[in-house]
């Protein structure tokens, strides 16, 4: 069971467009981080501090190959926001039968 910190790591880490964009390359793990860094107008040692941040939060791992650090997507990281993601969707889908019966119901008549 994840806890409430873990899911706000993952979603924190999550909330940046640059960081989205790096756990959906790295799902390739083709490229190192210096590979990904050509691909964002920011300097290496920012690409790195994201990667960091996607690592902490479980999203991705750096693995050695030679004199490069590849990035791969954690699938099991990104289960975790989509647990959540579930959670949430049942618990909408409950409140909206419930409005759909309430909304459907007959009306009791007053004498």
């Amino acid at each position: 069971m994840q806890t409430t910190l873990e899911f706000d790591q993952v979603f924190s880490a999550l909330a940046d467009a640059t960081r989205r964009d790096i756990v959906r390359r790295a799902m390739d793990a083709g490229e190192g981080v210096a590979e990904l860094a050509s691909h964002y107008p920011m300097s290496f040692a920012a690409v790195q501090k994201h990667v960091a941040i996607l690592e902490r939060a479980g999203l991705v791992t750096k693995r050695r190959i030679g004199r490069r650090k590849v990035v791969r997507t954690n699938m099991a990281g990104l289960l975790v926001a989509r647990r959540l993601l579930d959670q949430y969707e049942e618990l909408w889908r409950g409140r909206i039968d419930r409005m759909t019966e309430l909304v459907t119901e007959p009306k009791e008549s007053n004498p």
